[in-house]
This record gives structure tokens, sequence and C-alpha cells, in this order.
């Protein structure tokens, strides 16, 4: 074990141990070994998360803040993440098993998002409603109050940074459940936030289970604003108890996005995406690239390409940054390798891959393809969340969107032509809620990022996403005529 001090939540502006002394370990997942224990947070614990979060927006602490003063505060976060970028990146490596410049890039997309939404704090207007000579009408756009965000493993700091510097611009205050498989980063931003200066309460970042703090945390009635990243499945509890409240909710769970390729595709840039949508972060990220749609004409050549490609890519872990790293966890893995089994018996020829890498310590799995994949086949219809690719063939464009929209979920979607009017056609009717033309992964951090069917709703990223965070009330004013007829009340 690297370290065995016990890693405290940040709750209130302080750091404090558990109530019920109970232990998180931490696993890197390239050894399988104990690289920290942190405190796990149980109910207890988010009643007291919660009350410091809602002192803070029952004080008006950060409403009455200038908004600008705010984007300032969002900017030294910022700072203090910069100033351990390496430090923090090495963390981020250890706990997640994704590549060090993978990880260092979701460092400097984490600093991003707290420096642009920092910019964004005083920009957040209302408006004037004309309504005649005795009436004054305007709107405000208000915060909801204590914003709970439920944060995934595979892309914490920047997830994390993401949600809470729209929050916090907009005067919300925070209750983050970082998730018990990497929670290291967390932590790091909860440091940031401490270092930078922000209210006791306006961000507690706690750690514990889905099923005791995370559901804790969305049940309790103070909180009055979700924020959630992850599974269909456990998106629908969280809907569940949100119901019961009325609490609006920004949902993001998930994706089966499908790249269409046309016969003049260029095909070394629908490898090099392959490479990058389906196999970076051991393709454990919610809008990878997992099924591709190809012309018959190309499908055999460019499936021997991937292949190619694939069988070329390098193995090890993060730190050493390989290609294919190790998965988050042993269930994850086993999730990933029962997905594989069941291709198999549906029918998909198996071109790559399609076993776990036993003779490797730690979480590995071989970068998989199947070929010949079923559109009515699991592997075509649900999430695997792993590197694994599987590739159906299309012989006419209608038949090729109806094939990519087929199935429940729409979080990305992509298309790989040379013709500028078949790309702009394909991707008018791609139904996700972002669409790749000639790469992926092509959106940033100023473009929304959301999904449409069972992918959820809202959207973060862009100036879209503050509009998730804010509701709009109107303030009308009459104003009474005999005060305005007045001669008193006339200029001179």
């Amino acid at each position: 074990m690297a370290n065995t001090a016990v890693i405290k939540n940040y709750i209130d502006g302080m750091w404090q141990d558990c109530v019920s002394g109970a232990r998180i370990e931490v696993d890197d997942p390239a050894t399988g070994e104990t690289i920290a224990v942190i405190a796990e947070a149980g109910p207890r614990d988010v009643e007291l998360a919660v009350a410091a979060a809602h002192r803070v927006f029952r004080d008006r602490v950060l409403i009455d803040m200038h908004p600008y003063d705010r984007g300032r505060m969002l900017f030294r976060v910022a700072d203090a993440l910069e100033a351990r970028h390496e430090e923090i990146a090495s963390v981020n490596c250890a706990e997640t098993g994704k590549g060090l410049d993978l990880a260092r890039d979701e460092v400097r997309t984490a600093i991003r998002y707290l420096r642009y939404y920092g910019g964004l704090a005083d920009k957040l207007e209302g408006r004037s409603i004309p309504r005649g000579a005795n009436l004054v009408d305007y709107t405000v756009r208000s915060p909801f109050g204590v914003s709970a965000q439920i944060v995934p493993w595979n892309g914490p700091l920047e997830l994390t940074a993401r949600s809470l510097a729209c929050a916090i611009a907009t005067g919300n205050s925070v209750v983050v459940k970082s998730p018990e498989l990497a929670p290291l980063s967390g932590v790091e931003l909860a440091r940031a936030c401490e270092a930078a200066g922000v209210p006791a309460g306006a961000v507690n970042v706690l750690t514990g289970y889905g099923q005791t703090a995370g559901q804790a945390l969305i049940e309790h009635p103070d909180v009055r604003h979700i924020v959630f990243t992850g599974s269909l499945a456990t998106g629908r509890t969280v809907l569940r108890s949100a119901s019961e409240r009325v609490v609006p909710c920004i949902m993001e769970l998930g994706g089966k996005s499908a790249a269409v390729v046309y016969s003049d595709a260029d095909l070394d840039c629908v490898v090099e995406a392959v490479r990058i949508g389906t196999f970076l972060n051991a393709g454990q990220n919610c809008n990878n690239l997992t099924r591709l749609i190809v012309e018959d004409s190309i499908a055999d050549e460019l499936v021997e390409r991937v292949k190619v490609r694939v069988e070329g890519l390098s193995i090890g872990p993060g730190r050493q940054n390989c290609d294919i790293t190790p998965m988050i966890s042993q269930k994850q893995r086993q999730g990933v390798e029962r997905a594989c089994q069941e291709a198999l018996s549906q029918g998909a020829r198996l071109v790559t891959g399609g076993t776990v890498l036993s003779e490797r310590s730690g979480y590995f799995m071989a970068a998989t393809v199947f070929a010949d994949v079923a559109r009515q086949s699991s592997l075509f219809q649900k999430e695997v969340f792993g590197p694994v690719l599987s590739v159906t063939t299309f012989d006419d464009p209608l038949m090729a969107v109806e094939l990519a929209n087929d199935t429940d979920q729409g979080l990305a979607a992509g298309v790989f032509t040379r013709n500028i009017n078949q790309a702009l056609w394909t991707a008018d009717r791609l139904w996700a809620g972002q669409v790749y033309v000639n790469g992926w992964y092509v959106g940033g951090v100023e473009t929304p990022f959301g999904g449409v069917k069972q992918s959820g709703y809202g959207r973060e990223k862009g100036q879209e996403a503050l509009d998730g965070y804010v509701q709009t009330r109107n303030i009308g004013i009459q104003i009474s005529q005999a005060e305005c007829g007045s001669v008193s009340s006339r200029p001179r």
C-alpha cells in the first residue's frame, strides 16, 4: 500500500472523518494493489454536507457575491489545480488506470472548465419585458439551491469540475458524491477549492457508495437540483427519487454511438477515429465509438485495416502511456468478457481480441473487434463500456441512418465521407446529442454535450449548460397611476 493515511471527506470547509469510521480501499487498476484508503461517507455525513451547503444558500453567500467575484473565485480554483498539475495527473492515472498523457489532458480540461464558466459568471442576464406605462417587468435567472452532483469514475476530475463550475458560477452550492472506484481526483478538487478560498460549505466532496451515500443525497429534502452521469439503470433510480420531490435533474446516461462510413471515406481517418474513439481509456467513455456502420463495398478492406491497427496497439499500465490500459475493476472487466461471449453466441464474427489478458496483473481486456454484427443482437443494442467495436454493413444511405439510430440511446454519432452534401444530409438525420464528421471526440469545452432518447436530457459544456443550473423568475411592479400622473412626479 503506497499510502496508509486515511483520506477524509471535505465538509463545510474542513477535512472530516466519516461518522461510521468505515473505509474504502482504492485500487490501482494496473496492478490490483491498494494505493489509498478513504473515509466512506454514509447518510449522516450526507446530512452534514447538505446542511452546510443549504446554509450557504439560505444565507445568500454566493447569491449576494458579485458574479464577477464568483468568476474570479473559479479562476483561483483553476490556478490551484494548475500549480499541482503533474501531481494531480499522477493521482488520476493511478486511480483510473488511464494513460498518463490522458490524465494530464483531464487536468487541463478541468482547468479549462473552471476558467470558461468563471468567465461566464457575470454574463448570465435576465430581460426587461415592456408592459405599458404603469408596469415595470423583468426576469431574473436564479440558482436552485443545493446541487447534488454524482460523478462517474471514468473522468472523475474533469466531470466534477464541469458541473461544479456551472453551479458555483450561477450561485448554487454543491455537494459532490465522488465515485468510490476513483475518489482521489475529487479530493484534489476539494483541496483546490480550499486553497482558492471558496467559502466554507459552498463546495463539499464526499466519497461513499451509491446505494448509501448517493441514495441519501438524492433523497435529502434540502437538495433542490441533481446532476448525474452514469448508467441507465442507476439513472432510473435517481429519477424515481427525484420525481417524489419534483427535483430538476441533468442526466447523462451513456450511449451506443455509431459512425456511418461511406465508400468514399478516408479510411486512414476512420482507423484513427477507431483508435481514439473505441480504445482510449480502455473504451470506458460514455460517448465512445462502439459501432461502425460500413458501406458493403469497403467493409472487408476497412475491417482488415482496423484489425492490423488494433493488433499493433501497445498494452500496459497508464503510467507507461500504453494504448490499451486496464479497465477500472475486475467486475467491469467481467462484464465486458460476458458481452463478448454473448456476441459469439449470437453469431457475430470475432476479428480480434475477445479475451481477458490473464497473463497480466491488473484488469486488462484485449482490444476487441467483431464483424457481421446483427442489429437485433445485444452487442449492437447494449452499451458494453469497454474496448469492444462492432461492425455492421449497409448498402443504402437510408439503411445506414436507420441502423445508426436503431438503439434506445443517442449520445453521439458520426459520419465519414469526402462528400460534403452527404455528410450534412447524414448528420442531420443521425439522432444524437452530438454528431462528429470525419473524426471522433470533435467537440470541446465550448460545445454543448448531452443525449437524446434514453441517453438522458439537459446539456453540459458550452454556454447552454448554464441554463440547467438556473430557473427563470419573473418580477412585475405596478406603478401607481396617481403618482405617475401627479404634477410633482413630472420632469421640470
